[in-house]
């Protein structure tokens, strides 16, 4: 994983990052109370105190939602759709969004989880047969290692985007998606990206006592 980041940047091989986020919907049953400015002195009057935006600790749960990201950290841009579920059908529609994306390159270098969702099985499920030959040869697969999703850079950017616009109560499906689409057009004209820490040099010296149980386990008696 971490030699497919240390790769050049090449436009007809990027390195995507794919992965899913689930989102709860949440509704307001009390109209919150809008922001006050402060009042400066003016006169004999004194100044007076602003107060923030107010809303009720209560909500109401409206059901739930899915965002899927791919991320390229070689350039900094990002694909996020917002999805009501997040099946083996969202995930073959996405990756058809992602290919088509990306009409211009040889092999796409895809680095996302191993999920059940997540292999070329799903594409003959809902493509017919050379659709999905054809989809399936456009990725060149990297799986995140078990308990190792964090290794996978979409996660920051799926982080990055809860910070941006989903520390708010949304209510429904469509004011999901604007919120998200406004975030992702921000961050793409910016090309916000990783500065990934976690070289390979850093990852042997780190990991130095694994490779050493394994030296050890491959020893002759």
């Amino acid at each position: 994983m971490l030699a497919v980041y240390e790769r050049p940047y090449h436009p007809l091989f990027p390195v995507v990052c794919v992965d899913e986020r689930p989102c709860v919907l949440h509704g307001q049953p009390v109209e919150p109370l809008p922001p006050v400015p402060a009042r400066p002195a003016a006169g004999e009057q004194p100044a007076k105190a602003g107060r923030p935006r107010r809303e009720s600790s209560t909500y109401v749960r409206q059901g739930t939602a899915c965002l899927l990201a791919a991320f390229e950290p070689g350039t900094g841009q990002r694909l996020v759709e917002v999805s009501a579920r997040r099946t083996g059908a969202d995930y073959c529609r996405f990756m058809q969004n992602l290919a088509a994306h990306y009409p211009h390159a040889e092999k796409i270098v895809l680095v996302q989880d191993n999920l059940n969702t997540h292999t070329d099985a799903v594409f003959y499920q809902h493509l017919p047969a050379a659709q999905a030959r054809a989809l399936a040869a456009r990725f060149e697969v990297h799986y995140t290692p078990k308990n190792a999703s964090w290794l996978n850079m979409v996660e920051l950017e799926l982080s990055a985007i809860a910070r941006q616009c989903l520390h708010q109560r949304i209510p429904t499906l469509t004011e999901l998606t604007a919120h998200v689409a406004a975030c992702v057009a921000q961050r793409n004209a910016a090309r916000a990206t990783v500065k990934w820490q976690f070289t390979l040099e850093k990852a042997r010296v780190k990991l130095d006592r694994h490779y050493q149980k394994i030296r050890a386990a491959n020893l002759p008696d």
